[in-house]
């Protein structure tokens, strides 16, 4: 077992079976406990590669990567999978995308390609840029797909005419798509999800070749990849999510808190492992964020405790975004020249 861990890391990096949600705090210590983890299953003797780690950004994913390299040494050719959601579903659908009628070697399409079957669309159901542009279209289709809507979810739940118009443009959009075999980038969740729903045998392939699956970021998924996690983990049930419903923000693109605030009820076997020593703030200001975060009624309760000591917090308002830049530069300016602090 690694040293340097505070009992609450070690519980979540020791807790090596069966459902496991770590809350983790600000500033706790999260990646260091995947890292961690992922290191001690390797150690106590599962095969790197039936690990899957999965996380949403190539640069989370990369950092991830090396820093189990480092726990483990280089020398190690064996290596868990870590990667993102979407380069995931890349590599399934890569494998199996032809049960739905797409090529092996399908397409994923960039905005500018997007935006060329975006018009091609618009012209053929005769709606002028006025009443929508292409932009604004895509940009339609990319929210229901984020929220696991299909064209037909999208018609059903459409209530203006520019949503109907939309609507009937994402059908034909995805006609289009198909046609010359190709996918966009919200595609890979949503096609990954209709190939498993479509097809238990893939979905069964997929799961089983993996023992234990960690998700970061948990409080970030959206629909699909809910539904995705849940399929490749409930054969195993060695699922171990890390995040904070706290730190809940990105709604608007689809991600549902109540994946986070509804784990033990989806996996009622699950320890619940809390990180609240946080290594980044000061005592002043995780005692304010405490008191703020207590108004919000609909969360895992935890509390942060900070390590270190500072100044008061102090709340300034400003007139505009420019007066504040100014401000809080010349704040900076003078810490540095007055204080004797480095700029780093």
């Amino acid at each position: 077992m690694a040293h340097g861990l505070n009992p609450a890391q070690h519980d979540a990096v020791s807790t090596l079976s069966g459902p496991l949600l770590v809350l983790a705090g600000a500033g706790t210590g999260k990646t260091r406990v995947v890292t961690f983890r992922i290191a001690e299953l390797i150690r106590t003797g599962t095969r790197p590669d039936r690990i899957l780690a999965v996380t949403f950004t190539n640069k989370a994913a990369r950092e991830m990567q090396e820093r189990v390299t480092e726990l483990l040494g280089r020398k190690r050719k064996e290596k868990p999978e870590v990667s993102t959601f979407h380069s995931l579903c890349v590599r399934i659908l890569r494998r199996h995308i032809h049960h739905l009628g797409y090529p092996r070697a399908f397409a994923i399409y960039d905005r500018g390609d997007q935006e060329s079957i975006a018009r091609q669309v618009l012209r053929e159901i005769k709606v002028p840029d006025s009443a929508l542009r292409p932009g604004d279209l895509l940009a339609m289709i990319s929210n229901w797909k984020c929220a696991a809507m299909r064209p037909d979810d999208a018609a059903y739940a459409a209530t203006s005419d520019k949503e109907h118009l939309a609507a009937a443009g994402y059908r034909k959009y995805q006609k289009a798509l198909k046609a010359v075999g190709a996918v966009d980038f919200d595609d890979l969740l949503l096609v990954t999800e209709e190939l498993f729903r479509k097809h238990p045998d893939v979905r069964r392939a997929e799961a089983e070749r993996f023992d234990h699956l960690l998700v970061d970021e948990y409080q970030d998924t959206n629909g699909s990849q809910y539904r995705i996690v849940k399929a490749l983990a409930e054969g195993h049930r060695n699922l171990c999510v890390v995040g904070d419903d706290d730190q809940s923000i990105y709604a608007w693109r689809g991600a549902e808190v109540t994946h986070i605030l509804r784990f033990r009820h989806d996996w009622p076997e699950a320890k619940i492992v809390r990180l609240e020593t946080n290594y980044r703030s000061t005592h002043q200001i995780i005692d304010w964020a405490n008191r703020l975060i207590r108004f919000n009624k609909t969360r895992h309760d935890k509390t942060l405790q900070a390590t270190v000591h500072g100044d008061e917090p102090r709340i300034i308002q400003f007139e505009d975004g420019e007066t504040e830049a100014r401000e809080v530069v010349a704040n900076i300016k003078s810490r540095i020249a007055g204080a004797g602090r480095k700029p780093r």
